[in-house]
């Protein structure tokens, strides 16, 4: 080959290895650009989240049976709703009832970054390939508690971060349960109800976790998301072990939330417990 054509080779390859890097600085730019816009989003949904909203019970128009007499004055408390097992088809009816009630968002999702090195985010994010272009959809969890015995978890999915905030919060009212308290740990003597009355497993895929009592004074030895569940929950003082793949937090976090269900479900001798005070209610005098 002459030299004139293979100077007018290298040049062409030099050329398009040029736009090659400029379209790739291009792409990266524009996900840092989304990235820094979804940071900001995040900012304001969580300073929205942490405003507890005022409920008016007076506008409020009732659709089923349980939200109409709670609404007339028949109901009144919570418990004889989940003490009863009937099923919450309202969110209104949670807010009706427990007018103290915090939410928050736990961190399921991640930033992208260097050898998954990104900051932990509230919404988990995913994107669909079309010919259109990418579509991407955002899914958050939520959790809502009292700090007083009743908590709630709930997942919401959709194409914008605002109704998946409002999805997975509606969900969580409606998933409301009530929890036992007490104290379970044989090194505390305190009769109160700082920490579960005894241990408890729960499972979610391959994640099992097992909450223990822990003396007054312990903290929540637990992972973060677990850690929120339990506080607005009203549970101070708790141990735990986990196994399986605990890095899929969608599942570690409904596995603890299995377990604190199962706190409810397993039978005990209630009078007897009350007597010693390991549960949570009136605890009787000692007989001498």
């Amino acid at each position: 080959m002459p030299k004139d054509t293979e100077k007018k080779a290298k040049k062409e390859e030099s050329t398009k290895e040029e736009e090659l890097v400029k379209e790739e600085t291009k792409e990266e730019t524009k996900e840092e650009t989304k990235e820094e816009v979804i940071e900001d989003v995040e900012v304001q949904i969580l300073k929205e989240v942490k405003q507890k909203p005022t409920f008016d019970k007076g506008a409020w128009k009732p659709k089923t049976g349980i939200g109409k007499k709670i609404k007339n004055g028949e109901i009144t408390d919570i418990d004889e709703i989940l003490d009863g097992g009937l099923k919450i088809l309202e969110s209104e009816i949670v807010d009706a009832l427990l007018p103290d009630l915090t939410t928050d968002l736990l961190l399921i999702g991640q930033s992208k970054g260097k050898f998954g090195g990104g900051k932990r985010r509230v919404f988990k994010q995913t994107q669909k390939k079309t010919q259109e272009g990418n579509k991407p959809h955002f899914a958050t969890s939520a959790v809502v508690g009292d700090n007083n015995g009743h908590v709630g978890l709930g997942y919401g999915k959709s194409k914008e971060t605002v109704p998946a905030r409002e999805k997975a919060i509606r969900k969580a009212k409606l998933n409301v349960i009530k929890i036992r308290r007490g104290c379970g740990s044989w090194q505390c003597d305190c009769r109160e109800p700082h920490t579960i009355p005894f241990a408890v497993k729960g499972k979610c895929g391959s994640c099992i976790i097992e909450l223990m009592p822990a003396p007054k004074g312990t903290g929540l030895c637990v992972e973060q998301g677990c850690a929120t569940i339990l506080k607005l929950a009203g549970i101070k003082d708790v141990w735990s072990k986990t196994k399986g793949q605990t890095r899929t937090k969608t599942n570690l976090i409904e596995a603890c939330f299995d377990a604190l269900r199962n706190l409810v479900k397993m039978k005990v001798a209630s009078k007897y417990f009350e007597t010693i005070g390991i549960i949570e209610g009136k605890v009787a005098e000692k007989v001498e």
